[in-house]
């Protein structure tokens, strides 16, 4: 698509901050309007369209994206995407160790059980930890804490923690990449640690790396969604 507009520009309302294109305020997919109430969020939002050329590059718009999503979507029906994450939390990754004799256990307990004992600590709950791939159910009390924890959070956020979520398989890392002062790098390293494990083990092939690495910028995207809108 060539480029349409000439000049993106921010108006604040009563409602909020809207990116403006020509005068023109943008609308969600659903035709709602495209409001923030952060103007760091309505920021970045101008920013990817001020950095277009002649021709849109769609792929290009990563928090109008999530922002979209999380207006149309998320603020019409928050629970399903809360009942989403509390699955995750109910099979969390860092909760599944290796065998205890296994160097990956060690390297496992190392970068993920402090996240784990922080995420407790945090929010008043306890995790069973699990060694080999056998369920174990998590405590019903921890995962209601955990629920309510969710039900607190804004559409936006809660959108953002959906894919931090499903891009680390863990509500532990998704949560932990919502505190202040969080390490995107040190997360992402926790919530790659059995793939990258594997590929060092097995070796790399260029297509893995190039996926590892786009989940990695999208990760790192979303907390930086994250922390605007918080």
């Amino acid at each position: 698509m060539k480029r349409f507009y000439k000049d993106v520009t921010l108006a604040h309302s009563d409602l909020g901050w809207h990116v403006m294109l020509d005068g023109r305020p943008i609308k969600t997919p659903s035709g709602a309007p495209q409001v923030v109430a952060s103007k760091q969020l309505a920021e970045m939002l101008a920013t990817e369209w001020r950095s277009q050329g002649e021709t849109i590059i769609p792929s290009s718009f990563r928090f109008r994206d999530m922002t979209d999503y999380a207006l149309d979507v998320v603020a019409r029906d928050p629970a399903e995407i809360i009942d989403k994450l509390i699955g995750f939390a109910e099979t969390d990754t860092l909760c599944y160790r290796a065998d205890p004799e296994e160097a990956l256990y060690r390297r496992q307990q190392e970068l993920w059980e402090p996240l784990i004992t922080e995420l407790e600590a945090r929010e008043g709950i306890s995790l069973h930890r699990v060694s080999g791939i056998v369920h174990k159910a998590q405590p019903n009390g921890s995962l209601k804490k955990l629920r309510q924890r969710l039900a607190e959070l804004p559409p936006l956020q809660l959108a953002a923690l959906e894919l931090l979520t499903s891009l680390s398989a863990s509500l532990c890392v998704g949560l932990a990449a919502l505190e202040e002062g969080a390490d995107g790098e040190a997360l992402w390293a926790a919530a790659s640690l059995e793939e990258e494990w594997q590929a060092d083990l097995w070796g790399r092939e260029e297509e893995a790396e190039e996926r590892r690495a786009r989940r990695k910028a999208d990760f790192l995207a979303a907390m930086e969604f994250a922390r605007a809108v918080g």
